[in-house]
């Protein structure tokens, strides 16, 4: 473990965004940024800047799962340059769940902002989703408007509940073009944005944020997920507990995907495992179990013939 936690302290006046100062009648919380990096690319440097460009971020913990060399140096450089920077190497590849989940433990903010490597905060990003959850009642998740680099709203960045059936008519298309089936679809990046922050099943676990208190208190990401989908089950544990999940339209990131130097197979194989758990997690009574584990190979299978299309599509 690498570099040395900022001093806590919020006495001091801090810099004014949007309102939120410390001179306010309470004193201000203070924000931790947690980041996950395996084999990323030429996008992390861009995402390491604008993260330590917002003056609201008092403390940024990146987890290491296994960088290039001249990535890895990097970040020991940047540790070495700013005292909030705090990075936590050697632990391998443990996959982006318990890599985020060594990086809460280890943050001493008191609300934690999980950011991907390859995305971009925008202005007033942060200060959007601090303003947000506080005061709402806990557990609460803000997550924020994923963009595309042509600024076009993101698949995924908010999401509707999903379930086997709305996976099969959603994926399917069925559910956009047959009539009464709409209620299925779990993409609503279509719709027009709501002006203001908005209850939704789902967000995208590219930038969000929580109070630490209340991710610790739900078990933070299982652990059981490597790579994707353990998003959907966090915000799926938080309706559980009655808490809230809201998308905000105002807090923008622009998010780039398929960064990675990693296979994109693998990258599938991983989605289609954890998707196909996440419905045996969750099914109640024994036909739904028993669904659940028929579909489980289908879902696999679908997840890594996607990669196989792509490189068949005609450019």
């Amino acid at each position: 473990m690498n570099g040395v936690a900022a001093p806590f302290a919020t006495s001091e006046p801090a810099p004014a965004v949007d309102g939120l100062t410390a001179d306010s009648p309470r004193p201000r919380c203070t924000v931790s940024v947690v980041m996950v990096v395996y084999m990323t690319g030429e996008a992390l440097a861009q995402s390491l800047e604008r993260v330590l460009a917002d003056p609201l971020v008092d403390e940024f913990v990146v987890v290491d799962n296994g960088s290039r060399p001249e990535e890895a140096e990097r970040l020991r450089a940047l540790a070495a340059r700013d005292a909030r920077v705090v990075v936590i190497s050697g632990q391998g590849n443990v996959g982006f769940a318990r890599g985020a989940n060594l990086g809460a433990k280890r943050a001493q903010g008191d609300l934690l902002v999980f950011l991907n490597p390859d995305a971009f905060l925008q202005p007033g990003c942060i200060a959007e989703l601090v303003r947000e959850v506080e005061g709402r009642p806990a557990p609460c998740i803000v997550g924020g408007r994923v963009l595309n680099a042509d600024r076009t709203e993101q698949r995924g960045a908010r999401r509707g509940d999903i379930t086997p059936m709305s996976a099969i008519l959603s994926l399917s298309g069925l559910a956009r073009r047959l009539p009464g089936l709409s209620r299925y679809e779990v993409h609503w990046e279509g719709e027009t944005a709501p002006s203001g922050a908005a209850s939704v099943p789902t967000i995208s676990g590219a930038c969000f944020c929580m109070r630490r208190d209340d991710f610790l208190a739900v078990g933070g990401f299982d652990e059981g997920y490597f790579l994707h989908v353990e998003d959907v089950d966090l915000c799926w544990r938080v309706r559980q507990q009655g808490g809230e999940v809201l998308f905000h339209p105002k807090a923008e990131v622009v998010h780039l995907g398929h960064t990675s130097l990693a296979s994109p197979l693998k990258v599938e194989f991983h989605k289609g495992v954890g998707l196909a758990r996440y419905f045996r997690k969750r099914a109640e009574g024994v036909g739904q179990r028993a669904l659940a584990w028929l579909l489980s190979p289908v879902i696999v299978a679908t997840a890594l013939a996607r990669p196989i299309m792509w490189r068949l599509r005609p450019r």
